[in-house]
């Protein structure tokens, strides 16, 4: 008897430890979408200490987009919810940041996002967001490529150049880094967004008796 009553006590701590780490990935991907409220706090005035600021807490809400994915894979931990929570994090995310630039003027008077670019980043989203959610409907998962990733990490080095680009020396060129890097991502997620509407309508086809073809 006292056998088992130690054995039922060391699994109890076990027992927690697991529960924890189920929900760990989760837990840095909500934090995530609270940090956006902050970013937009320091980010409403942007003045140069108040953008170094806004870059700092954007800049780490981006990280914990690395952070809940690894620690998911590495206890394996992935869940429905997470697949559910994660892109919606990092579309408020960035969606948020980008809306913001659009906002704030240049000196020049010009904005810092053109308007058109942020509708088309938008739309994307909310296109994708659309495709998953029948995809999802219909049994069918797709599988974020490489390309996404890549779009997800220029957009981010995009944003915090566009942030910062009034708080650092003009001579830096943060705006036309920024831009160009914008541009850079803008053609990915166009690409990213072919390859999840190609994967969907794969695995569409042998459902619909039209056998296995690709594009």
């Amino acid at each position: 008897m006292i056998t088992l009553s130690t054995q039922r006590h060391e699994r109890a701590p076990a027992r927690e430890r697991t529960s924890l780490l189920a929900h760990l990935p989760n837990a840095i991907t909500v934090s995530r979408i609270l940090l956006i409220p902050v970013f937009v706090l320091f980010f409403l005035d942007p003045t140069p200490y108040r953008s170094i600021a806004a870059a700092a807490v954007f800049g780490l809400a981006a990280l914990t987009d690395a952070v809940d994915g690894y620690v998911a894979r590495r206890w394996g931990q992935v869940t429905r919810l997470g697949k559910l929570l994660d892109p919606i994090a990092d579309k408020l995310l960035v969606l948020t940041a980008l809306f913001l630039l659009v906002d704030f003027d240049r000196m020049d008077g010009s904005p810092r996002v053109e308007a058109w670019v942020a509708i088309v980043l938008a739309g994307r989203e909310l296109a994708v967001t659309g495709l998953r959610a029948v995809a999802a409907r219909e049994g069918i998962d797709l599988t974020p490529e490489t390309t996404g990733k890549v779009k997800m990490a220029t957009q981010v080095v995009a944003i915090l150049f566009l942030i910062l680009e009034e708080a650092v020396p003009a001579s830096l060129n943060f705006h036309e880094w920024g831009t160009l890097i914008l541009f850079v991502s803008l053609a990915l997620s166009l690409i990213s967004a072919a390859q999840y509407i190609r994967q969907f309508v794969l695995q569409m086809l042998p459902r619909g008796g039209s056998g296995t073809g690709g594009f």
